[in-house]
């Protein structure tokens, strides 16, 4: 038998009839669901030092489970002495597998280890459904190695769903188990 991530499960199981029955869906096609997670980390210093990005590509492999790309300057901006076509950052996109893992790893482990840790922010969406998470630090990541980070980072993480309001996203993240603050 395949392998199913435990939150794939949990959202056939749980999520759907929950989510069904809370926005009255006929189908359950109806049901919102998480199409693809992307996080993206912006490495400004890498127009000075170049091994910056090699780390940060290094780093985000460890953490997503998937290699990803770095994203180059699209113009010349002479005051941060940046030219055309320089490495700044880098980004992977998650699917399926990948991503029910990671989202499981981010909920259980690394989003408990912020420091004064008192939920996620939920302003963070975008008005079509879609949720964009800031986090300061890398190391928050159990696969960091404290020891061997060269410059603490922070990243953005972009949640993508299928829903067509941003209530109906914040309901699906709540079901998976996001914590958000409650005001």
């Amino acid at each position: 038998m395949a392998y199913v991530p435990r939150l794939k499960d949990k959202y056939k199981q749980e999520v759907v009839p929950a989510l069904a029955k809370k926005f009255n869906y006929k189908s359950s096609m109806q049901v919102p669901r998480l199409l693809k997670i992307c996080v993206n980390q912006g490495v400004g210093d890498a127009v000075s030092d170049k091994k910056l990005i090699d780390s940060a590509i290094a780093e985000m492999t460890l953490i997503t489970g998937q290699k990803p790309v770095s994203t180059k300057s699209k113009k010349d901006i002479s005051n941060f002495k940046l030219r055309v076509n320089v490495p700044v950052g880098v980004r992977v996109t998650l699917r399926d597998v990948n991503m029910y893992e990671f989202l499981d790893r981010l909920i259980s482990v690394s989003l408990p280890r912020i420091r004064d840790f008192r939920g996620i922010n939920a302003k963070g969406f975008d008005g079509n459904g879609n949720y964009t998470l800031g986090v300061t630090e890398q190391i928050i990541f159990p696969e960091i190695d404290i020891d061997k980070v060269n410059k603490i980072t922070g990243m953005d993480i972009t949640f993508v769903t299928s829903a067509k309001t941003d209530e109906e996203a914040m309901e699906l993240l709540k079901e998976f188990g996001l914590p958000f603050k409650t005001n």
